[in-house]
């Protein structure tokens, strides 16, 4: 069993920077591990992936921008968010699961419970 807690959430400026963690109790070196995001009346999103080797993938709305990363000695996955926007604010969420650098989310067995991000403009 694997639980997820992530961090770092708040309100920052448009063009400011937010840098999430998510910190795993278990062994997660195996998984792959993905960040979403949902806002308010939508869908929850893919944002970004990482495998075990650090091979990553992005959703083209982010691209550029994010960048996510992990530490496997501390079982924790970070998602660094530079040139924030307003359409970046909602509640990101940490998901890890067997299957490395997918998008969609049913492919993942964990979740965390969620960090709200604020972007003002």
């Amino acid at each position: 069993q694997v639980q997820l807690v992530e961090s770092g959430g708040g309100l920052a400026q448009a063009g400011g920077s937010l840098r999430l963690s998510c910190a795993a109790s278990g062994r997660t070196s195996n998984y792959g591990m993905g960040w979403f995001r949902q806002a308010p009346g939508k869908e929850r999103d893919f944002v970004a992936a990482v495998n075990w080797s650090g091979g990553t993938y992005y959703a083209d709305s982010v691209k550029g921008r994010f960048t996510i990363s992990r530490d496997n000695a501390k079982n924790t996955v970070y998602l660094q968010m530079n040139s924030l926007k307003p359409e970046d604010t909602a509640v990101y969420y940490c998901a890890a699961g067997p299957y490395t650098l997918v998008t969609v989310a049913s492919l993942y067995t964990y979740w965390g419970q969620g960090t709200q991000v604020t972007v003002s403009s």
